[in-house]
């Protein structure tokens, strides 16, 4: 038995979760924050089979798509001077931790 845990975008989280029931797996939704963007993530949490495993990441891949987006950022231009520009940065995607599970009850 495996536990998946996806950080995936909250954009793609709905679509996400949808196609796993679909697929017959069941999820734990968490909503979480980046360190990075300080932006709102979604955290699922699926135990399965060790063989669904593949399938579930599949389906995480295919609906988490990585796309580029514009952000502030500061930067400093000697003392007490700042100014901000935009920058752009790669969001979405999804990151995907696969952890063995010694022991599994649902109650």
């Amino acid at each position: 038995m495996k536990l998946i845990i996806a950080i995936v975008s909250n954009d793609d989280a709905n679509k996400v979760q949808s196609e796993l029931t679909k697929n017959g797996f069941s999820i734990t939704k968490l909503a979480t924050t980046g360190g990075f963007l300080m932006s709102g993530n979604t955290t699922l949490i699926c135990g399965t089979q060790d063989e669904k495993v593949d399938k579930a990441i599949s389906i995480i891949g295919e609906f988490s798509k990585k796309r580029t987006q514009m952000v502030p950022s500061t930067a400093s231009y000697g003392v007490g001077m700042y100014t901000s520009f935009p920058v752009e940065v790669t969001v979405g995607g999804a990151t995907i931790f696969v952890l063995d599970v010694e022991r599994f009850e649902k109650l």
